[in-house]
């Protein structure tokens, strides 16, 4: 059994692999950027080394440094997690040619499922089935048009290197054709140095289909059965279940067994994610699914998959990377209840689903009887500019798929972060979403019905009127006696909005300068209105704070200059986005500190809006 592992990764899927290492007996060693010198992942392992900057193309994508680590560590192992280097076949021969074990399959497993065109074609040879289109080599933009034609509109154009949603162009009408192949083939040189694409049927109402398998060196091969991935925003995954509503016995057996045959094609070793798509129009039966692509990695929604069958993937991995058989046959394997996964990020749905960064003041999650939360953050940490803005993964257990389903929701309806925002009330809403909860669902139901799902929650009435008492003594800073007849309300500032409260209560001799609400998943900053202005700087304020390191790029009024709500202040330019901040409140601008061109910090003071009535 390997004693030493070196984990090529970071956050929460770094910190997933050390916990079974450590149960395991094996000491663990993180790498770690720049950024991440005080992450969790390198708080929790035996063993840390520092590989460079922040930036991931001078840190965790550079091989030589992951590989120096390992040797100057004395690792006996290494651990890609997902991501990175996880899929990279040139760093896994390295690794193996370096006398170190690679935890992950053959590299020439990952070269043949590399490619979309090359893997469909090696799968419709084993008898996988795929979906009609064109994969060949021929890249003539008039012949992929003729192609196109011949399998009939809608179809999708998909970069044969892509991934995540990149270098992928639907295309609904022949005229529409020429111009999305040259948009595609430009994202896909940008983001793969590859701008071969293959043509593909559209399928209408997708489903998201996909099977788990496992396999080791002794040349058994497994499935752990499947799990639905339908819900996504952007091609990209939200909230993953196992099993698949709607799946019937013939067909599951069907698709698993198409799984098993796909991974012993390519002499697979290790845990892998055959996906499949599945025609949503009707119910699901084994010949309207078909091969969509291999993931030759653990999967982020992996904990689905262990929660229904009480396997632990990542000992699975580590036995199998160590030589061992698989600890169980595939009757052995059985599915017991129902499980959900919600990926709970660091980004504002209101604002377009902005990244939020900065630090976590307050990281709360909720519990259930059969929660998990996987994480690789905590409180009082920071969520980094530089890497994908995933705060947890919150997984919930059900003897049903209604009950997993009720469970999720309390977990992401009791979470509260702050200052950072978090998408747990879209996730939530998106949980109660009447298609969602009947188990009908396709990968369009997002984008059809995103804007309602996004729209900012409201706390409840009771909820203000108990964070207000604590406050009452500061609301009445005009004067008024505290010993007299019992408030009956008072204004306070809500995230800037100014608004009145029914109180009812006297209140405390102890003023409080702000209280936070929780509820819904979300956070409100709740703090007392005084007319004279003076807030202090929190943002409910009408502070206008960076929400994100980065660079001011227009600045639209001046100091001294009367604005209304909603009035566009400034725009900053971060993560490769523009955010534009505008005024919270009718006033003047009583304080400017920014200017185009200037480079600023998170929660950097960059304006302070006061009511023209002070002034």
């Amino acid at each position: 059994m390997i004693t030493s592992l070196l984990i090529a990764n970071r956050g929460e899927i770094a910190c997933r692999i050390i916990r079974t290492a450590r149960e395991m007996g094996i000491r663990t060693i993180a790498v770690y950027s720049d950024a991440d010198a005080q992450a969790l992942h390198v708080r929790q392992a035996d063993e840390a080394v520092h590989i460079g900057s922040s930036p991931t193309r001078e840190s965790y994508l550079v091989g030589e440094k992951i590989l120096a680590a390992a040797k100057e560590t004395g690792a006996e192992a290494i651990h890609p997690g997902y991501g990175f280097l996880s899929e990279n076949a040139e760093f896994a021969q390295a690794v193996i040619d370096a006398g170190i074990v690679w935890v992950g399959p053959n590299p020439g497993s990952i070269t043949a499922m590399g490619l979309k065109d090359a893997a469909k074609t090696l799968m419709a040879a084993a008898g996988v089935p795929v979906t009609p289109g064109y994969m060949g080599a021929e890249q003539a933009p008039e012949f992929l048009g003729a192609e196109a034609a011949k399998i009939g509109y809608p179809v999708l154009i998909k970069a044969v290197a892509g991934g995540g949603g990149k270098g992928m162009r639907l295309v609904e009408a022949p005229a529409d054709f020429a111009d999305a192949l040259a948009s595609c083939k430009r994202e896909a040189a940008a983001s793969f140095g590859n701008d071969h694409v293959l043509i593909e049927k559209y399928i209408a109402s997708p489903r998201h289909i996909e099977v788990q398998v496992f396999g080791d060196r002794h040349g058994n091969v497994v499935h752990l059965f499947e799990r639905d991935c339908s819900l996504q925003r952007r091609h990209q995954k939200v909230i993953e279940e196992a099993p698949a509503p709607g799946m019937d016995a013939a067909t599951r057996e069907a698709l698993c067994g198409a799984a098993v045959r796909a991974a012993k094609a390519v002499d697979y070793v290790g845990a892998g994610t055959i996906e499949f798509i599945a025609d949503g129009s009707g119910a699901l039966s084994a010949d309207r699914i078909w091969f969509m692509e291999m993931n030759t990695r653990l999967q982020v929604e992996h904990p689905v998959t262990e929660a229904i069958t009480g396997v632990d993937l990542v000992e699975w991995q580590l036995r199998v990377a160590s030589g061992e058989p698989l600890p169980c046959a595939q009757h052995d394997l059985t599915i017991d209840g129902w499980a959900m996964e919600a990926r709970l990020y660091a980004e504002d749905p209101a604002k377009g689903f902005l990244p939020s960064i900065g630090r976590l003041e307050l990281l709360q999650f909720g519990e259930a009887e059969c929660g998990r939360i996987d994480t690789g953050v905590y409180e009082g940490g920071e969520v980094s500019p530089f890497y994908d803005p995933m705060i947890a993964k919150v997984i919930a257990w059900g003897e049903d798929r209604e009950e997993a389903r009720t469970h999720l929701g309390e977990m992401l309806d009791d979470t509260a972060v702050w200052p950072v925002r978090t998408n747990a009330s879209f996730l939530v809403k998106a949980l109660q979403h009447p298609d969602f909860a009947a188990g009908n669902v396709d990968t369009g139901l997002i984008g059809r019905d995103g804007e309602a799902l996004a729209r900012p929650p409201v706390p409840s009435a009771e909820s203000l009127r108990i964070a207000a008492r604590s406050l009452v003594p500061a609301a009445l800073a005009q004067g008024l006696r505290l010993n007299a007849a019992p408030v009956r309300s008072a204004w306070f500032l809500l995230d800037g909005e100014k608004i009145e409260i029914e109180i009812d209560a006297h209140g405390s001799d102890e003023p409080v300068p702000g209280v936070l609400v929780t509820e819904q998943g979300q956070a409100w900053l709740l703090s007392p209105w005084r007319r004279n202005g003076s807030h202090g700087a929190a943002a409910g304020s009408g502070a206008i704070l960076a929400p994100m390191p980065g660079k001011v790029i227009a600045v639209e009024v001046t100091q001294g200059q009367a604005v209304t709500k909603g009035q566009k202040l400034l725009t900053l330019e971060a993560m490769k986005m523009e955010h534009t901040l505008t005024a919270p409140f009718d006033g003047i601008v009583a304080e400017l500190g920014a200017s185009a061109g200037q480079q600023v910090q998170v929660e950097a003071l960059l304006a302070k809006i006061e009511e023209a009535a002070a002034h």
